[in-house]
């Protein structure tokens, strides 16, 4: 896949900035923002695969760090959904200013926490055209579900049996078009072989099946 973007970049949220990777494919469908779960990052090795993955079916992708490094260092940051789910919505705006990605549709991948981010964010964002979870944790936004108007889709392993509860339990609050995928064999992080591969598979089609309708 020839690319148009593909650069480092510097997020600018407040008084802070946050290291980021957007890489945008020419004949870009829409671009995919990634949401971190607790302890990773850009640099997240099962991201970058689903990242690289969305690539080839035409989806530009931002993956960025939530927190700074200092704030890493700080555990409890990693769950501070009110603070972090307000910086992927910055992140959001700023993509929506950037000359290679002005006028394309955005959504979002959130793993495990990140997903609870980005279902807060897509509460407040009604542009954001879908939102898929990977092992994710929707009961930490669970006062939003009702709210959510976008797309969602929830892909948990089934060997992952407390968080398929909880993902349960949220799915039940949505009230827009949503879908729970349970991938078999597979557990928290899709460590088995060929289920991450799924995971992405699954996500494109979301994404490409809930793609905005462009107006002339």
């Amino acid at each position: 896949m020839e690319m148009r973007y593909n650069n480092e970049v510097s997020i600018p949220v407040g008084e802070i900035r946050l290291k980021g990777i957007l890489s945008i494919p020419e004949d870009c469908l829409g671009i995919v923002v990634f949401s971190h779960g607790s302890g990773s990052s850009r640099l997240s090795k099962r991201n970058q695969y689903v990242a690289e993955m969305l690539q080839k079916k035409g989806f530009g992708t931002l993956l960025f760090d939530l927190l700074t490094p200092e704030e890493d260092l700080y555990y409890l940051n990693r769950f501070e959904i009110e603070m972090l789910h307000e910086r992927l919505i910055a992140a959001t705006k700023w993509l929506q200013k950037h000359p290679s990605a002005r006028d394309l549709g955005i959504a979002y991948f959130g793993a495990s926490t990140g997903a609870a981010s980005a279902l807060m964010a897509a509460a407040k964002l009604p542009e954001v055209f879908a939102v898929v979870s990977r092992g994710g944790r929707p009961d930490l936004a669970i006062d939003v579900m009702p709210d959510i108007k976008v797309a969602c889709l929830f892909i948990v392993g089934s060997l992952d049996t407390e968080v398929l509860s909880l993902n349960q339990k949220a799915f039940e609050k949505l009230n827009g078009e949503k879908h729970l995928e349970v991938v078999q064999g597979a557990s928290h992080l899709f460590e088995e072989e060929g289920k991450l591969q799924q995971v992405a598979e699954l996500a494109s089609s979301w994404f490409k099946s809930h793609l905005p309708v462009l107006t002339v």
